[in-house]
């Protein structure tokens, strides 16, 4: 029995356990090890999530070179730009990814919170939390570990990621924690991956239409994401407890 399968056929899951695993063997290893370890010890209860935005090709092409079975939980908010939806079905076909599956926020949450659809410009953390953090809750009760692409050069709390970290039960896989934004733009274009087609307007990260602006020339590229407002996170990578402390404050 190697050492996975006993951690894997223990009464309980220990996201702890599994992250001292996998950083024993994957902790300093190129992005598509980092997947495929992380695939070996969780199976199909591993799942990448994807915003299909600005640099989202890039982790979805190296995933998909790993297995294109790989579940890939997209946030359909009801807010974002159609050019996302269109870059995702591109993106779909291009990669030849068979299980992308569109997430979308509870309509009784909508009705009863956000019943002219204009939480927005009222609540940002309300909005995010009922069209994107309840959502990833529900959908992610049947996965163990998770990936994204975030990356510790986008600066504020991700400027120390690690490839894997514990979070509300289940581990968190970073597998462009320690890329510089020339190794994603290099990859990018050896692989002949498509830009979103918002980029060349202007938008460097792209979410929801009404939170999200282009930037200017010497910012950084997340600073058209609720432009004017201290918040920099939507909540989907924050832990349980302190998206009830910001709710708490909203």
């Amino acid at each position: 029995m190697t050492a996975a399968t006993a951690l894997k056929t223990a009464d309980y899951f220990d996201p702890l356990d599994a992250v001292d695993y996998l950083d024993a063997r994957y902790a300093n290893v190129a992005p598509e090890e980092v997947i495929d370890g992380a695939l070996k010890y969780f199976g199909r209860r591993f799942a990448l999530v994807s915003s299909f935005g600005s640099e989202s090709a890039v982790l979805l092409h190296i995933a998909s070179q790993v297995s294109k079975d790989i579940p890939v939980l997209f946030l359909d908010t009801g807010k974002l730009f159609g050019e996302t939806k269109r870059y995702r079905d591109e993106l779909t076909k291009l990669l030849g990814l068979t299980d992308v599956r569109s997430i979308t926020p509870d309509q009784n949450d909508l009705q009863a919170q956000d019943p002219k659809g204009i939480l927005w410009s009222q609540s940002t953390n309300k909005c995010c939390f009922i069209r994107k953090v309840a959502p990833m809750a529900r959908v992610l009760e049947g996965f163990e570990g998770w990936a994204s692409g975030r990356k510790r050069y986008q600066g504020g709390v991700r400027s120390l990621l690690p490839h894997f970290e514990a979070s509300d039960g289940r581990v968190k896989v970073n597998p462009l924690a320690f890329w510089t934004k020339d190794d994603v733009l290099d990859y990018k274009e050896r692989a002949g991956l498509p830009d979103h087609p918002l980029v060349a307007d202007g938008f460097a990260s792209i979410g929801c239409m009404p939170c999200t602006d282009r930037i200017e020339e010497g910012e950084s590229e997340r600073a058209g994401r609720w432009r004017g407002q201290a918040k920099t996170e939507c909540g989907i990578h924050l832990s349980l407890s302190e998206n009830t402390r910001i709710l708490s404050k909203s």
